[in-house]
């Protein structure tokens, strides 16, 4: 892996996070709202898990697992 492949994952990562963020705010806002649709709620929740596993598999490339 180069140089460039690194700097795509970093701004792939730092992407994801972001949107992840976002999606807790919004299911904060539609969660607190007195017309909550709980299947919104769960299509957003479950977008988020997507979202993590993402930034998980990223992660473990950029910061493979050290064996001591």
């Amino acid at each position: 892996m180069d140089d460039a492949d690194i700097e795509r994952l970093k701004r792939r990562l730092t992407e994801l996070r972001t949107e992840h963020r976002d999606l807790d705010d919004v299911i904060a806002r539609i969660v607190e709202s007195p017309t909550c649709d709980q299947i919104q709620v769960k299509r957003l929740k479950k977008r988020k898990l997507l979202l993590k596993d993402q930034i998980a598999r990223i992660e473990s490339v950029l910061l493979p697992n050290i064996i001591a």
